[in-house]
């Protein structure tokens, strides 16, 4: 018959927990700071024409792309 003790606390990884957070937070940034990037640039492209049938205008951009 086999036993497990659960009474112990999860081992803390230590510093391959950090380095691997460190990375999945650089990962995120890099994602966003794409994303924003794809967002001005596709926006960019439009007329003023097609940026009012939006209901934006040039000065909207940074905004939009920023969040």
């Amino acid at each position: 018959m086999a036993a497990f003790d659960t009474t112990r606390p999860f081992a803390d990884t230590g510093s391959a927990s950090r380095i691997t957070s460190f990375i999945l937070n650089v990962f995120g940034a890099v994602s966003a700071w794409n994303d924003a990037r794809l967002t001005r640039d596709s926006l960019d492209a439009l007329s003023d024409r097609e940026l009012d049938d939006i209901g934006l205008s040039r000065g909207d951009i940074e905004r939009i792309a920023a969040r």
